[in-house]
């Protein structure tokens, strides 16, 4: 017996995670912008770095042509910012504060990191495609993370 979507997403939702948004571009250089709970360090030499990408989101095609791209790991003021790259809207861009990082694309001003990766390799993963990535710049600062879990967000209490 085969468990459910809904059985194997309500599972998942018990693990609970860091809140990033990943940033690139596509082959006509417009910014894409997604939020990404499914993201992980994979190895230290060289820097690797793990996203899975749904493959029916607007922002997979760009990562799939991309050469570079971003993961900001958002701080705990940052709810606001999840909940904008999580939304369809073509104006997540508009108005944010962000600069541009070594490889040309935006990183968010206010997170705890920004990881600006060059893209190593693509694996195809069901309904996922799981994007590696090299790190080649990283930023770090201090605060506190933004947690989700249980389709929920969460501070450190």
């Amino acid at each position: 017996m085969s468990v459910t979507g809904n059985e194997f997403r309500n599972a998942m939702s018990r693990f609970a995670s860091g809140v990033t948004v990943i940033v690139s571009k596509d082959a006509d250089e417009r910014l894409h912008g997604i939020t990404v709970s499914a993201f992980s360090s994979v190895s230290l030499s060289p820097p690797l770095v793990l996203i899975c990408i749904e493959k029916t989101t607007g922002s997979h095609e760009a990562l799939a042509s991309a050469e570079h791209f971003t993961v900001n790991v958002l701080s705990s003021e940052q709810q606001e910012t999840s909940q904008r790259f999580a939304s369809w809207s073509p104006d997540k861009f508009n108005d944010l504060d962000m600069t541009t990082g070594e490889l040309g694309l935006p990183i968010l001003n206010g997170c705890l990191a920004n990881l600006e990766c060059k893209m190593s390799q693509a694996i195809d993963a069901g309904d996922h495609t799981i994007f590696i990535g090299e790190v080649a710049h990283a930023h770090v600062f201090e605060g506190d993370p933004l947690i989700y879990f249980r389709s929920d967000y969460r501070g450190l209490e």
